[in-house]
């Protein structure tokens, strides 16, 4: 684990399988449209596991199809869901916590992620978290997402933050290598879904398990 740095001002965050336990939702949505079209649905574990890759890749559990195809099934499926987008999900264990801790010693946060803005948006407002956030960029906010680092940089922009000042936070192995490829302390958690990857391979400079231990290395008095 490398030590984070002693001037920290910022923490930005992925939204879903960092912040947020979406699957259920996410999943009960394949679910239904599956059910819309006469498809069978697949189990949870397998959606579960690649939430943090969007809707293409949650849709491509239950259709063997082109990229093209999937893509057709979109609109549909994220209608569906956008309907039940708050029915299940949650912050993860000790996260309302951590940004209260962070909120409370002046630090700045907020949400890079690759779910459309419309989504995005409306889940944030149902978490309260509209007006607490320092940053949020969407999936859509600019023509690239992460892995490319211009959100990551876009969002130390909005957040007021220099890069080396900041520290990205996330799920996935395309959360590390944005954030490190824009110059932020990254730390990858085992909490969320991990596109059944291994965060020690990811180059992340720390691995955590709980939120805790982010308001450790934050130097943050711990209270989750």
């Amino acid at each position: 684990m490398k030590p984070m740095p002693a001037n920290i001002e910022g923490v930005l965050f992925d939204l879903d399988g960092t912040l947020l336990d979406s699957a259920t939702d996410l999943y009960a949505a394949l679910v239904a449209y599956c059910a819309e079209v006469g498809a069978s649905a697949p189990d949870y574990a397998p959606v579960r596991e690649v939430v943090s890759r969007g809707g293409r890749a949650i849709l491509r559990c239950a259709f063997a199809e082109s990229d093209e195809a999937l893509l057709a099934r979109m609109p549909r499926y994220l209608e569906i869901y956008q309907d039940m987008l708050a029915k299940h999900t949650k912050p993860f264990d000790g996260i309302a916590p951590l940004l209260e801790m962070i909120e409370a010693q002046e630090l700045r946060w907020g949400i890079v992620t690759n779910k459309p803005g419309f989504l995005t948006e409306e889940l944030i407002q149902r978490m309260d978290w509209d007006l607490r956030a320092s940053a949020v960029v969407c999936g859509d906010t600019l023509p690239v997402k992460k892995p490319d680092p211009a959100p990551v940089l876009l969002a130390c922009e909005h957040a007021r933050v220099e890069p080396a000042r900041c520290v990205f936070v996330g799920d996935d192995a395309r959360d590390i290598e944005a954030g490190r490829a824009a110059g932020l302390y990254t730390v990858a958690v085992r909490w969320g879904y991990l596109d059944g990857g291994d965060p020690e391979r990811w180059g992340a400079d720390a691995v955590i398990d709980h939120p805790r231990q982010l308001a450790e290395l934050l130097k943050l008095p711990v209270t989750v």
